[in-house]
């Protein structure tokens, strides 16, 4: 591991992008505060603290997902991948600074949320290490499957478009802004084919012991979920990053 490429990498890509293009920023976390309305409007602000949860989640997920964009252009058009396969650089290297980039630039909705979390008291001190832990394995996650995807094009011209589906799936489907136990449990078990429903269903777990209650037995399995598919993807991405010696 190469940690001073990480910083750097992390903090060029992920700060100087909301400093060049703040509308990048504003386009981020259009879809998750339009959800966090419809959900306050809808539900007579009853279901306002799980929409606030969800919120970090929702913006980390698709600034990950948004990576296979990014990680496509680097490879096949400018090739700025094969300049880093010349030189001392590892694959991980590459992967988990393009990864560190997306939580970087997502810091200023995570804080966003976490300032109308601490003013609904959703969030406590006590729980932000855990929430913490969840978010940075869900982007390691969510990255590796943006990588896959990536690695599996041929050409960007359709890469927008995947993505852009692909985020409203991670987003909007999973209990990310609702409770997860007004789903069924096979289909929360389904769900978690994506790895935003178990970061969802651990979230409202650690935030909302008593509203969780009797649910509270998914929380094991989902952690269980959780780690296995974030290895699993992380595997799989470093088999298809393409990365050529």
């Amino acid at each position: 591991m190469n940690p001073k490429f990480v910083l750097y990498f992390a903090w060029y890509y992920g700060f100087y992008v909301i400093k060049r293009g703040p509308s990048y920023l504003l386009a981020s976390l259009s879809l998750p505060l339009s959800l966090l309305f419809m959900v306050t409007i809808f539900t007579h602000g009853t279901l306002i603290a799980f929409a606030i949860a969800g919120g970090p989640i929702a913006i980390v997920a698709a600034n990950s997902i948004n990576g296979a964009a990014d990680a496509a252009f680097f490879r096949i058009q400018i090739r700025i991948q094969d300049l880093y396969v010349a030189t001392s650089l590892t694959s991980q290297d590459y992967m988990f600074a393009l990864s560190m980039s997306y939580l970087v630039f997502s810091l200023p909705g995570i804080v966003l949320y976490a300032i109308l979390g601490a003013y609904f008291k959703v969030f406590t001190l006590s729980s932000a290490l855990p929430i913490i832990g969840i978010l940075i394995l869900l982007t390691l996650a969510i990255s590796n499957l943006s990588f896959i995807i990536a690695g599996l094009l041929k050409h960007i011209r359709n890469v927008w478009g995947i993505t852009a589906i692909l985020s409203i799936i991670m987003t909007v489907l999973p209990p990310t802004f609702y409770p997860f136990y007004y789903l069924p449990r096979g289909v929360i078990y389904v769900l978690s084919v994506s790895p935003v429903t178990p970061a969802a269903v651990l979230f409202q777990g650690i935030l909302f012991p008593k509203a969780v209650g009797m649910y509270s037995s998914v929380q094991l399995p989902m952690f269980v979920i959780f780690i296995v598919e974030t290895l699993v993807l992380i595997f799989l991405g470093r088999r298809f990053i393409r990365w050529r010696e």
